[in-house]
């Protein structure tokens, strides 16, 4: 079989000269280092187009609020060495908080993309005020973490959905009980004394595979999230697609067995009633095993308890069919299968679901998988709700202009 290179990674965005644009050429160029790592002027002017006057001007801007670091001059063989630049690590720090049904995760990124501090806690009390005192204590501890930048740049806070047009969570068997008709983003923001951007979970954990992940090249790809649901999370184009109101890829509530089992959403044969990680701990439960987390799943996979090897073998062919239609709509590079359940599961779900059925996906000559597991385990979704605030500020938006085919520029807030 002939082979091809991968994918290369997405080209830096390009700027745009007029004054009236000013904020979008600062997320250009921050965009641009952190592709890159780090850059003289002269090398910024190049990728992104922009004048070497604007440049130069972006990066005294940036270095006087702390976004970007020098580093001296490039060791050269020849000629005047540029000086060159990169972001500033301790420059601030976003949070990503994931509310699950059972557990809070907290992580901290500084403009690099590291990690600085990580957090895991059960969530034995959903109510509103539960959720904002223990989501608040943990933000507080995660930033009490030794040698972390002070600033917080703002947090990205991501639930189950679905969500209705104002943004609360709606009643539905991915949603949070007691959450109905709440506005999560005014309550999360109160809670944590910051500004608060809330996203789904399926969503969230797409942007963290894009960024940290095996989607790291891609641009195209569909994240199938095993969370309290079943979720879909849609990167197109190297940006996440969200829908008219936030709830593209509401994957488990696809029918797949006619007249099944009933689903809280008044339905029958759910896809989610099968195949999400509450269909197995419910499996698991009958047979009489009281511990069903992530950690107790892997073990009674690695010993080969039958009960994880039936619901494996019933749910594999029951999402077969569901993947290649997500292939035909869709058009991946790859589908990536991630979220709540261990990595040994996934890895078994996705042989069990050979041979997928035939699809636009099938074709001689490809290398990247068709379906595949994601790597960032457990803090994906986490993970991509820190990113948020942070591509909303560094990432530019470009949208096509429908009448000249051209790239234009969205509004979207400043980093500073």
């Amino acid at each position: 079989m002939p082979h091809r290179k991968l994918p290369a990674a997405p080209s830096a965005a390009l700027g745009t000269n007029p004054e009236r644009a000013r904020r979008h050429n600062r997320r250009v160029v921050l965009e641009t280092l952190r592709q890159h790592g780090r850059l003289g002027r002269s090398d910024m002017a190049s990728l992104t187009r922009l004048t070497a006057q604007a440049v130069s001007n972006i990066v005294a801007e940036l270095l006087e609020e702390g976004f970007l670091v020098e580093l001296g001059r490039r060791r050269t063989a020849r000629g005047q060495p540029p000086v060159e630049f990169a972001l500033n690590a301790d420059g601030g720090v976003t949070a990503g908080l994931e509310i699950a049904a059972d557990h809070i995760t907290t992580v901290l990124v500084d403009l690099t993309g590291e990690v600085r501090a990580r957090r895991v806690v059960p969530l034995p009390d959903l109510s509103v005020e539960a959720v904002q005192a223990l989501a608040a204590a943990e933000l507080e501890q995660a930033r009490a973490t030794r040698g972390l930048p002070e600033r917080l740049l703002g947090c990205g806070v991501v639930m189950p959905g679905p969500f209705d047009f104002e943004g609360t969570i709606t009643v539905g068997s991915t949603a949070l009980p007691g959450w109905t008709g709440r506005d999560v983003t005014a309550l999360m923001s109160a809670a944590l004394a910051t500004s608060v951007t809330v996203e789904n979970d399926a969503t969230a954990a797409a942007v963290g595979e894009h960024l940290y992940g095996v989607g790291r090249n891609l641009r195209h790809f569909c994240l199938v999230y095993f969370g309290l649901g079943l979720g879909l999370g849609l990167m197109l184009g190297g940006e996440p697609f969200r829908g008219a109101h936030g709830n593209a890829g509401e994957l488990g509530h696809v029918p797949a067995v006619p007249q099944g089992a009933p689903c809280i959403c008044g339905r029958q044969g759910c896809l989610e009633r099968y195949v999400s990680p509450p269909a197995l701990q419910d499996r698991l439960r009958r047979e009489g095993i009281a511990e069903v987390d992530a950690t107790s799943i892997a073990r009674l996979h690695a010993e080969g308890h039958p009960a994880i090897a039936g619901w494996i073998a019933e749910a594999g062919p029951l999402l077969a069919p569901v993947l290649a239609m997500l292939e035909n709509l869709f058009d991946p590079e790859t589908i990536i299968l991630g979220g709540g359940l261990p990595d040994s599961v996934i890895d078994a779900l996705i042989v069990a679901a050979e041979p997928l059925p035939l699809s636009v996906a099938r074709r001689d000559g490809r290398i990247i998988p068709r379906i595949q597991r994601g790597t960032t385990g457990q803090f994906t979704a986490a993970l991509g709700a820190a990113a948020l605030p942070l591509l909303d500020a560094i990432a530019p938006r470009l949208v096509r202009n429908p009448a000249a085919g051209e790239p234009v520029e969205t509004e979207q807030a400043a980093l500073a």
